[in-house]
C-alpha cells in the first residue's frame, strides 16, 4: 500500500569532480561543470511545490563548490531538511559558513586505523575527519560518522564505535556497501557479516536500516515484484542541471531542466520512465541503499516495518522527526 505519492528526498549533484580517490567509488573520474546559484535556487523552489522534504547536496564532494555555504542557507530558509557527508578534507574551511544549516553532517570515516582509511580513500582525510568532528562539536554541531562497510572492514565497527562515536557522542551509522555498473567495490557481504551488523544495529548510538540486511537476504530488488521506489521518491539533479531517470546509477536519461523542473518532471516522457522504476534488466538484484532508504518509506510492506524501529531511533536523536511530519 502507498502512503505517499510524492517524492520526498532531492540528491542535488553541486559537481561530480572530487578530492579523494575511493577505490569502490567511479565518480571521481568524471569531468563535471559546477551548477550555479540561479539554477539551485530555481531548482529549490520546483522541488518544494513538489513535495520534497530533505535535501541532500552531494557529489563527488560537495565542499570543492565554493557557494556551497549558499545553497545550504537557501535551503533551510524554504524549510528543507539538509543533509551533508564529506570526506572531511573542507570542512574545517566551511565549518563556520555551514554552522546550523546542516540537519544531518556525516563524516565518512571506514576505520579507526589512519592508514588503512587513507589507503581506501585514495588520499590523507582521517586526520581532516579527526580535526572536523572537534571543530563541528565547537560549533554546536551534532555530526555522525558514515562507516561504508565491507567484507575487509568488519572488524572494524568495534575499535571505530568505541575509540572515536563513543568518546564524542556521535552516532555511528553503518552503510552496507552495495554493487553498481561496473565498479568492482567488493561488497559481496556474507551471511554471517549480515548477521553481525544486525547485532550493531541494535547498541546505543549505531544506526542501521534493518531493511537493508534483509533485502540484501532476498536477493536485492525483483523486477517482477519491485520494492525500489527511486524515480518517484528521489529526485535526481546532475551538474549540467537535468533530471536524471530513473536515478543516478542507471542515468538512462537526462531531462534539461531550463529552469522549470516540475514541469520537466511531469511531462509525459518523464512519467513513462518513473512508471519503469525498479522493473528494467538493471534494476534486477538493486540493492543500492540510497534509493532503498526513501522506498521502504512511502509503502507498507514488510521492508516498511523493517525500517521504521531505525529510521525512528536515528530522527528521534537528531530530532528531524518534527519536520518529516
Amino acid at each position: 500500500m502507498r502512503l505517499i505519492q510524492h517524492p520526498i528526498l532531492c540528491n542535488y549533484y553541486v559537481t561530480y569532480r572530487c578530492n579523494a580517490k575511493c577505490g569502490f567509488c567511479d565518480i571521481w573520474e568524471r569531468p563535471s561543470p559546477y551548477v550555479t546559484i540561479e539554477q539551485v535556487e530555481t531548482n529549490l523552489r520546483s522541488l518544494k511545490k513538489l513535495g520534497v522534504k530533505v535535501i541532500d547536496f552531494t557529489g563527488g564532494e560537495p565542499l570543492l563548490h565554493r557557494d556551497i555555504d549558499h545553497f545550504f542557507a537557501f535551503a533551510k530558509k524554504l524549510g528543507f531538511i539538509t543533509t551533508l557527508t564529506t570526506n572531511g578534507l573542507l570542512y574545517p574551511k566551511h565549518a563556520e559558513g555551514l554552522k546550523g544549516k546542516v540537519d544531518m553532517l556525516h563524516f565518512s570515516l571506514d576505520t579507526a586505523h589512519k592508514e588503512k582509511h587513507d589507503t581506501m580513500r585514495g588520499v590523507a582525510c582521517y586526520d581532516h575527519v579527526m580535526e572536523s568532528i572537534q571543530i563541528a562539536k565547537s560549533l554546536g554541531e551534532r555530526p555522525d560518522i558514515l562507516m561504508t562497510v565491507f567484507e575487509d572492514n568488519m572488524g572494524e565497527i568495534e575499535k571505530l564505535y568505541t575509540d572515536v562515536c563513543l568518546p564524542n557522542d556521535l552516532i555511528l551509522i553503518l552503510n552496507p556497501s552495495f554493487e553498481y555498473n561496473e565498479v568492482e567495490t567488493g561488497s559481496g557481504l556474507s551471511n554471517q557479516s549480515l548477521e553481525t551488523l544486525t547485532r550493531w544495529g541494535k547498541k546505543k548510538n549505531i544506526y542501521l536500516n534493518q531493511a537493508f540486511i534483509q533485502l540484501r537476504r532476498d536477493g536485492g530488488n525483483q523486477t517482477e515484484k519491485p520494492v525500489c521506489k527511486a524515480a518517484s521518491t528521489t529526485l535526481v539533479i546532475s551538474p549540467e542541471n537535468e533530471l536524471l531517470l530513473p536515478c543516478y546509477h542507471l542515468g538512462t536519461k537526462g531531462f534539461a531542466i531550463d529552469g522549470d523542473l516540475e514541469k520537466v518532471y511531469r511531462s509525459t516522457e518523464a512519467q513513462k520512465l518513473i512508471k519503469l522504476e525498479g522493473r528494467l534488466p538493471e534494476c534486477q538484484g538493486c540493492t543500492i541503499n540510497c534509493y532503498m532508504q526513501p522506498s521502504f518509506a512511502v509503502e507498507m510492506n514488510k521492508y516498511f516495518w523493517l525500517a521504521l524501529p531505525s529510521t525512528f531511533k536515528y530522527n528521534w536523536i537528531k530530532g528531524t522527526w518534527r519536520q518529516l511530519v
